[in-house]
């Protein structure tokens, strides 16, 4: 029996990251954290076009760290948002006007919102199952029901983040955009990480030796003789 399409996306399990892989991503991440305030100090003191050459400064070297870990197949897909931002920069830049700089996290979750909302497509796999079968390459029926529906709720935060980031872009102080989208908007995320830990805990009741995995257990014993249906994504 040959392997359906489906079947044929399912992820390996992931390498054992390297050590200048961690600073690599770390210095990314850090990046990507900075961003915001970057460009709430420069509006203020550099103007349009100097936030723009701030922003490609930040850009290029986040650019660099994700092409240089890539291969050659998935290019495109590292290509597509730091092209996008370019070009929100240059346009920025030439008509001098700073919304089109406060438009980066909108186009970034609309990047999203699409990749996320491709991957619900019949026959695709969600992306939240692309990430769990790294960990567990043989998910049973429950949990790819398990990975779709948190897969939708991610598209849903991406909505209402990205129109959050919008309508403070257009009508609030510069400062109340640079809050939400380098802060607030990462506590959000990581609350939505939280909850799907714990829902998924709580609905398929299989634990590690982590404190906190301990801690879900007394308040969701765990579940014996039910087989695979239970087994944590």
């Amino acid at each position: 029996m040959t392997d359906t399409p489906r079947e044929a996306e399912v992820a390996p399990s992931r390498p054992r990251p390297s050590r200048l892989g961690l600073v690599l991503g770390i210095l990314n991440g850090t990046l990507v954290g900075l961003y915001p305030v970057a460009v709430w100090v420069g509006l203020q003191y550099l103007g349009t076009r100097g936030v723009g050459l701030l922003v490609v400064a930040f850009v290029v070297p986040m650019l660099a760290i994700r092409l240089w870990r890539a291969d050659r197949a998935s290019f495109w897909a590292i290509l597509r948002i730091p092209l996008a931002i370019l070009v929100l920069v240059t346009l920025g830049v030439w008509l001098d006007d700073p919304r089109y700089v406060l438009a980066m996290p909108v186009l970034v979750n609309v990047v999203l919102l699409a990749m996320f909302g491709a991957s619900l497509a019949p026959g695709a796999m969600p992306m939240i199952e692309r990430f769990a079968r790294m960990q567990d390459p043989t998910l049973t029926p429950p949990k790819m029901a398990h990975c779709r529906q948190f897969t939708w709720v991610w598209c849903g935060f991406f909505v209402l983040n990205g129109a959050t980031a919008a309508a403070l872009a257009l009508a609030a102080p510069v400062s109340w955009w640079a809050t939400y989208t380098g802060l607030v908007a990462y506590g959000l995320m990581g609350m939505l990480f939280t909850a799907e830990y714990v829902v998924r805990k709580a609905r398929f009741r299989e634990y590690g030796s982590w404190p906190h995995d301990r801690a879900l257990a007394r308040l969701f014993p765990p579940t014996r003789g039910l087989g695979d249906a239970h087994r944590d994504p």
